[in-house]
């Protein structure tokens, strides 16, 4: 939020430098001297903008945190009652000479009546939107007053699903938690849905002013928005096209100026005769550098200005910064089998989709800083990813998250914001569906990240349309004719509305109605040889892990496996009588209602299952990492006919045990360490079965590779029972069978339980990849004590811990007890007599980390 302010300052600053003293464009943010009360009380405290409802009351002692223990329980009270704001503010003689001023709200969530100086300027009603009013009539010198009462999102939601006439299916509304019985009205406003609950999230519906406000006054004309569209690009040269929106309140001659990096690329002088009109100017720029994903090449970045001028005045500035790059969903017919692919080519090179799934980073969005955006962004970026997935329930991100998308090379497939519902077709809610569109897209489409709109999240699928026999039930709830308007209204906004608004306003970008789905009129399944793919067999359907083999996509979509947060976390949210997973506090931040039965039922399968807390925690996330390890590879292994694998999820909104890789506290999971691994431009993958152990091959690179392949089996003492190197080459951008051994050849005078085997893949000297594999369950090895020693030496600004280990070692955990600390690498299988280096930021003195540290692995947590 305070980076998007100083964005919005600077600009101004820009301008008044180049205009002078009478420059005609003015800002005032409104973030100052606000309060806030419960509607029909008197008692007005303090309260933050941007902010919410919930943070104010927490800060101004009226409520405990919400997501300690079981507080959230005791606040729900919060949403079913109204919310006043009000500040005062003094307009400058400056800000009221301009001929026109604004009042800009970014974001109000979510149903607000605007009252400036008691004069009602203002009915909102989607918190997705920016609001933008002519204020000037009201605006007076001396003191201003703006007042904001929110209605209640559940009364006005009970409202509006009276006014139509029945309910509609919200599956992860926690209505009942909540006290509204049944009555699941979230769908029935344009609010994030997970601030209803969600199987992973808290219900804590709130209200406010939750993105930046501010006064915004400019004379004659200004530039409400920039398009960069992108006509070709060769390696000579870039043809671009400005395609400028302005605003003017006095036709004329007017000059528009765009430059690139600074410099002056082209000026033309535009005759502007009406209020709202679109501008087109042709421009290049010579011997471009391209943008690429992560891990692909650099992530170049071209900054263009448009400036809007008359006479000597600049009136109005806008920029964006851009990456050239073309992005394209490829769809192609197979030669034969009816399939179809589904793939994103970049810059003419087919691209492998490697990441997760992404939801908001709090159920209270003003208070994530711009750390968090980074931290998370770049966690994606160093686990090798190159796209996330902004999931259907969430919001419509930040600028900055989408900033740091392009800067680290994250590709971006962007949902919509519905999900998992049904949703009413009245012009009012379809009217305000398209402005939310349209908004949206406008401010995101130059984003070099970008590579996909998707209407909806599961809807498609859950609905059937079609199909009595296929769908979550919801169809059977309803009668004909109930059926045939909520289905006309799905097919309005997600067939035609939302289409429409991609193909009017962006460069061509790729629009996908629903995930999943196998194309338009056919529905996914987990036999379907086109579009993408939601595979929940592992987890919901209790499938063996070894079906993320057995059950192909063109594009996995989403799937995943849940675990709990590390023992140092939870500790943040419990108390010790709360330390077991049947306790009600760990059972409230559980929101699968089948999550830890699951766990444990996995659990048995190939883990004992430990007494102690700590070590069941940690357990939990080595075989939340086994799975989805497992999938990652197994989908890069069959490339080309598979070509996206993103698992659910990257992060949390709360402390909870989740799918996520990385906790809500910022800590690292197993599985998102296992990732990083799984997801190396090249890498290999060790598959014991049906009698045979296989090594897959896989290559993001553009050239094949010749590599040596060596396989030494090893008991866990260290000593070689057998040992073959194999000459092969990694395929460019693609994936091969490496070898493949019948498990009869190996030698007989083994325990399946008592050795292990490494695959190394070797180019020259320089190792490219390793993996460790068994040929017994976890919970069936002998493990010895592995004699892990360490010792931690400070360079400075950070530590480098060595660790040596006599023999085998599995999943070892390095802790930090005394601070938050993120390792260059963790879980991980040593080998007898091996010594690794890890290093870790130097937040502390060297004496207290050490103090702190501490490992864990997995024979510990093993009876003997």
């Amino acid at each position: 939020m305070k980076l998007r302010w100083f964005i919005l300052v600077f600009v101004v600053m820009i301008q008044q430098i180049l205009v002078g003293q009478g420059s005609a464009s003015h800002l005032l943010q409104l973030d100052k001297n606000w309060e806030f009360r419960q509607a029909g009380t008197l008692n007005w405290m303090p309260a933050a903008v941007p902010g919410v409802v919930h943070t104010d009351l927490l800060a101004a002692g009226k409520i405990q945190d919400p997501f300690y223990r079981l507080n959230e329980l005791d606040q729900q009270w919060i949403d079913k009652v109204n919310w006043e704001y009000r500040t005062q503010f003094t307009a400058s003689e400056a800000l009221l000479s301009s001929e026109n001023i604004h009042l800009v709200f970014e974001g109000l969530d979510t149903h607000a009546e605007v009252f400036l100086n008691e004069n009602k300027i203002l009915s909102a009603d989607n918190m997705f939107v920016t609001w933008r009013v002519d204020v000037k009539p009201f605006l007076k010198s001396g003191n201003n007053q703006l007042r904001i009462y929110f209605t209640s999102p559940v009364i006005k939601g009970m409202a509006l699903q009276e006014k139509f006439g029945y309910p509609l299916p919200a599956s992860n509304d926690q209505s009942k938690l909540g006290g509204m019985g049944t009555n699941q009205v979230s769908i029935f406003t344009r609010k994030a849905g997970y601030h209803f609950g969600w199987d992973w999230g808290p219900r804590l519906v709130s209200s406010g002013v939750w993105r930046p406000a501010y006064l915004h006054g400019f004379s004659n004309g200004r530039i409400s928005s920039l398009h960069i569209r992108q006509k070709g690009i060769t390696t000579k040269e870039a043809s671009l096209e400005a395609v400028i929106e302005t605003e003017a309140t006095t036709p004329g001659s007017y000059v528009l100026n765009v430059m690139v990096n600074g410099k002056p690329a082209v000026s033309k002088t535009v005759n502007i005769t009406t209020e709202t009109s679109l501008q087109n100017i042709d421009f290049k720029i010579s011997s471009p550098e391209l943008w690429w994903p992560n891990g692909l090449g650099k992530q170049h970045l071209y900054s263009i200005t448009a400036s809007l001028s008359r006479g000597d005045a600049v009136l109005s500035t806008e920029t964006e910064n851009i990456g050239l790059r073309t992005i394209k969903l490829i769809r192609k017919p197979d030669a034969k089998g009816g399939g179809e692919s589904f793939y994103f080519e970049v810059n003419g090179r087919p691209v492998f989709a490697k990441g997760a799934n992404y939801i908001p980073n709090d159920v209270f969005l003003p208070r994530v800083s711009p750390e968090t955006y980074e931290f998370i962004v770049k966690s994606a970026a160093d686990a090798n990813m190159n796209m996330l997935r902004v999931w259907g329930g969430g919001v419509y991100e930040e600028d900055l998250f989408y900033d740091l998308c392009d800067k680290y090379g994250i590709m971006i497939w962007q949902d919509f914001m519905y999900a998992c519902s049904m949703y009413p077709g009245d012009d009012d809610f379809l009217n305000s569906a398209r402005r939310e569109a349209e908004d949206n897209v406008k401010r995101l489409r130059n984003h070099a990240c970008i590579a996909l709109w998707c209407g909806n999240n599961e809807i498609e699928v859950a609905w059937a349309q079609g199909h009595e026999d296929r769908g979550w039930g919801w169809k059977q709830e309803y009668n004909a004719a109930q059926r045939e308007t909520i289905w006309k209204a799905y097919d309005t906004l997600f067939h035609h509305i939302l289409p429409k608004v991609v193909d009017q306003l962006t460069d061509h970008q790729p629009y996908w109605h629903s995930s999943p789905s196998a194309g338009m009129g056919k529905l996914s399944g987990y036999e379907s040889n086109s579009g993408d793919m939601h595979y929940w067999g592992v987890w919901h359907g209790q499938h063996p892990f070894s079906d993320f083999r057995k059950y192909r996509a063109r594009f996995m979509s989403e799937y995943g496996f849940q675990s709990f947060p590390e023992f140092n976390s939870v500790k943040k949210y419990t108390l010790p009588e709360d330390w077991n997973i049947e306790s009600p506090v760990m059972a409230s931040h559980q929101r699968s209602g089948i999550g830890n039965l699951r766990i444990r039922q996995y659990m048995e399968q190939d883990y004992q299952i430990p007494e102690n807390f700590e070590h069941l925690l940690y357990v939990g996330q080595l075989l939340q990492a086994d799975a989805i390890k497992m999938a990652l590879k197994t989908h890069r292994a069959d490339m080309p006919y598979c070509m996206g694998s993103l698992y659910w999820q990257l992060n949390d909104v709360w402390p909870v045990a989740s799918w996520s890789g990385i906790d809500y506290y910022g800590r690292w999971k197993a599985l998102h360490y296992f990732a990083k691994e799984a997801l190396k431009n090249q890498m290999i993958q060790v598959v014991i079965e049906n009698g045979k152990l296989q090594v897959f091959g896989v290559s993001d690179t553009d050239k094949k590779t010749a590599a040596l392949l060596r396989l030494n089996l090893a008991d866990f003492s260290g000593n070689s029972l057998w040992n073959r190197p194999y000459k092969v080459t990694l395929p460019a951008n693609g994936s091969a069978l490496l070898c493949s051994i019948d498990l009869k050849d190996l030698p007989l005078n083994y325990s399946e339980n008592k050795v292990f085997l490494t695959a190394t893949l070797l180019e020259g000297t320089r190792e490219i990849d390793q993996e460790f594999a068994y040929f017994a369950k976890p919970k069936d090895l002998k493990l010895p004590d592995p004699g892990i020693k360490t010792r931690i030496s400070d360079k400075g600004d950070h530590f480098v811990i060595e660790i040596t280990t006599q023999k085998l070692c599995k999943n070892l955990m390095l802790i930090s007890d005394n601070s938050d600390v993120l390792f260059s690498d963790n879980f991980f299988d040593m080998q007898p007599g091996e010594t690794r280096l890890i290093t870790c930021p130097a937040n502390m003195r060297w004496e207290d980390f050490e103090k702190g540290f501490r490992v864990l692995h997995l024979a510990e947590t093993m009876k003997r």
